[in-house]
């Protein structure tokens, strides 16, 4: 399948949840597909981009690790996704390889995700929680923020002055789970 074939069939992706199954599932079982996948995503003005995003969040949901050989495409591009149909799930997947990279049981993410990687996800979440971003990017940026904050000594500080100031001016999704990441900093911070 070109990508332009991709392109055209991306148009049929909606909403439901056994509709994107079904692309992603059409993505992991043809490999190859994966980097015109991402191109795809990466037309960040393009409507149609938001439909692949929704198709590569499902993909990795499914299989994460089959993402490892485009982390630098997608790691290096994510700031430059702006359309709210987008961003989510791009926040999604970052917040599932972050998940990965902290998890207690061994997987390829581990040793996959570099520093580099880390470091253009961090970037990436912080610009999702200073912006005016839905409250789902923010609440999967904020817990990914949390977990990198672990082996990022100065994130912690910078996340909590940032839930903080929003705090008031933000959703009650916002406020329970800001509320519930600034305990989690509050009680590492006395654990150090």
């Amino acid at each position: 399948m070109t990508t332009e074939q991709l392109y055209e069939e991306l148009n049929y992706v909606n909403h439901s949840r056994e509709n994107r199954r079904k692309y992603a599932n059409l993505i992991i079982s043809n490999p190859e597909l994966y980097p015109k996948l991402l191109y795809i995503l990466f037309m960040v003005d393009d409507k149609v981009s938001c439909r692949a995003a929704w198709v590569f969040e499902f993909a990795c949901g499914e299989n994460l690790e089959a993402a490892i050989p485009y982390l630098d495409i997608f790691t290096s591009s994510i700031g430059k996704v702006h359309l709210d149909p987008a961003v989510r799930p791009v926040a999604k997947v970052c917040e599932y390889l972050v998940k990965a990279y902290y998890s207690r049981q061994d997987n390829a993410i581990k040793t996959a995700l570099t520093n580099e990687h880390q470091e253009r996800i961090i970037e990436a979440c912080f610009d999702w929680m200073i912006n005016d971003e839905k409250i789902a990017p923010k609440a999967y940026s904020m817990n990914s923020l949390y977990l990198l904050g672990r082996d990022h000594d100065w994130i912690h500080p910078e996340l909590k002055i940032i839930l903080e100031r929003d705090f008031q001016m933000q959703s009650s999704g916002f406020k329970a789970r800001a509320r519930h990441i600034i305990n989690k900093i509050e009680k590492s911070e006395k654990n150090a």
